[in-house]
């Protein structure tokens, strides 16, 4: 037996019966119509474990860390309030103290320190590259506010040249505003800066060992600012180059203290005074979650959008973006508010719709013309393999008139043989039995055909 004749390796793999040109071609369509099958099958996999994957992994936190600063500050006690509306929606706020808004910066900006958002005042990015951060915006004024022991009004900065000046503690954006200040007035070395707490500050002015405190909300209680505000022989110092000063820093506002907004009945302050002060922002990193973005700014409006002495009723949270690009969410929270889920749904409900919305619609979108591509590459498979056979029958039937000799007819029937043998062990549903029919009568044509060349090839008794 020739090797021509030796039983394939399976049913599926077409027996070397034809010419190499034609059994190549074969090999090649049922090789492509497999690849493409395995091919479909296996990008629906893909999608699916990419879509449920990522249906997990934006799911919202359910904790979130802010970094605020020292206990009792403006920043602290904001934070306070915060938490307990982010707990309305089954968000934890981890509150942690720090020195400040430049301690808060830095720990934005450190990848290894775990927080998520932190306030911070303007003008503290000096020198710190801040590309990994974005503002939710800005939430209030904070202005600085600086109390000193004088027999006469100072009109001016440079006159604290030579003082003991309480200038805040390392790591406070009090101490970062009041070291620019003083620098800019040409305030120098023979000043005696004391790195003191606020309490420790206010208590060092009242006892007279110190001539000037500077306090900032982000260190500092209301209760000490107060204290200071009523104690006799402590003045509260005016800018009266406030204008001056924002046009070199424009970080920085200009603040009116009225005169009598803190005690109408004993007039205080006693005048009017022009405070300097930069905004407060809620800084976040760019991997904050969208929903944690809306429910900051929701807390924002809620906390910081009422009246005070130094701001009008709605003036906070605002957009302004200065030293740090306002983020995405953030901008569209402000164009629009709530997106229409978490406006109309409790969060938690929200955010499941949010992100059934979000990744199983497109996956559906992705997967279903990939569905229907499966029936048709299976109906070209199985077309395929009808379709090569009969390739195959047609090599046999041309080599007909060329073939004298018996033993090669002889050859060519038993290879027509392994033909049928092959196509009546084929699995073919029952949409292409018609063709699959078609298909047998054929092989028995053409194997009619042969018998009868082989029949009038033999010599007649």
């Amino acid at each position: 037996m020739s090797n021509d004749l030796k039983p394939p390796a399976s049913p599926d793999q077409p027996p070397p019966v034809v010419g190499h040109g034609v059994l190549n071609t074969v090999t090649e369509n049922f090789g492509l119509s497999r690849s493409v099958t395995l091919s479909a099958a296996l990008l629906i996999f893909v999608v699916i474990i990419c879509g449920v994957s990522w249906f997990i992994h934006s799911a919202p936190p359910d904790t979130i860390i802010i970094t605020t600063g020292p206990e009792g500050s403006i920043f602290q006690t904001n934070a306070i309030k915060y938490a307990s509306i982010l707990a309305r929606s089954g968000v934890k706020l981890k509150i942690l103290p720090s020195q400040g808004s430049q301690e808060n910066l830095l720990r934005l900006n450190d990848p290894a320190f775990h927080a998520d958002v932190g306030f911070v005042q303007g003008g503290m990015t000096s020198g710190i590259t801040v590309s990994n951060l974005v503002s939710l915006g800005s939430i209030s004024y904070q202005p600085l506010l600086i109390f000193y022991r004088s027999a006469t009004p100072v009109e001016l900065l440079s006159e604290f040249n030579g003082k003991r000046l309480a200038v805040g503690q390392p790591g406070s954006g009090t101490r970062s505003l009041a070291m620019t200040l003083l620098q800019t007035n040409g305030v120098g070395s023979a000043t005696v800066m004391l790195d003191l707490p606020p309490a420790e500050a206010s208590k060092a002015l009242l006892e007279g060992n110190a001539d000037a405190v500077f306090l900032m909300g982000d260190s500092a209680s209301p209760a000490i600012m107060r204290k200071l505000l009523r104690a006799p022989g402590i003045h509260l110092f005016s800018f009266k180059q406030a204008v001056a000063y924002t046009r070199r820093m424009n970080y920085l506002n200009v603040l009116t203290f009225p005169m009598g907004s803190i005690d109408l009945g004993n007039n205080i302050p006693p005048r009017d005074a022009n405070l300097l002060g930069p905004t407060v922002e809620l800084i976040a990193r760019k991997t904050l979650h969208p929903a944690m973005s809306d429910l900051l700014l929701e807390a924002a409006r809620e906390v910081h959008g009422r009246a005070t002495i130094l701001q009008r009723r709605g003036e906070f949270p605002t957009p302004l973006e200065q030293e740090f690009p306002i983020s995405e969410d953030a901008a569209r929270f402000y164009k629009s508010g709530k997106s229409f889920l978490y406006r109309y749904l409790p969060f938690s409900l929200a955010s499941l719709f949010n992100r059934i919305v979000m990744v199983f619609v497109p996956m559906v979108v992705v997967l279903v013309p990939g569905l229907r591509t499966i029936p048709k590459i299976y109906r070209w498979r199985i077309r395929s393999q009808i379709c090569r056979w009969y390739r195959a029958l047609l090599a046999l039937e041309h080599e007909l008139p060329t073939q004298t000799a018996p033993g090669k007819r002889e050859e060519m029937l038993k290879r027509l043989d392994q033909i049928e043998r092959i196509v009546h062990n084929m699995k073919v549903p029952a949409s292409f039995a018609d063709q699959f029919y078609v298909l047998r009568g054929h092989i028995s044509f053409v194997r009619n055909r042969l018998e009868e060349d082989i029949h009038s090839a033999k010599p007649q008794a």
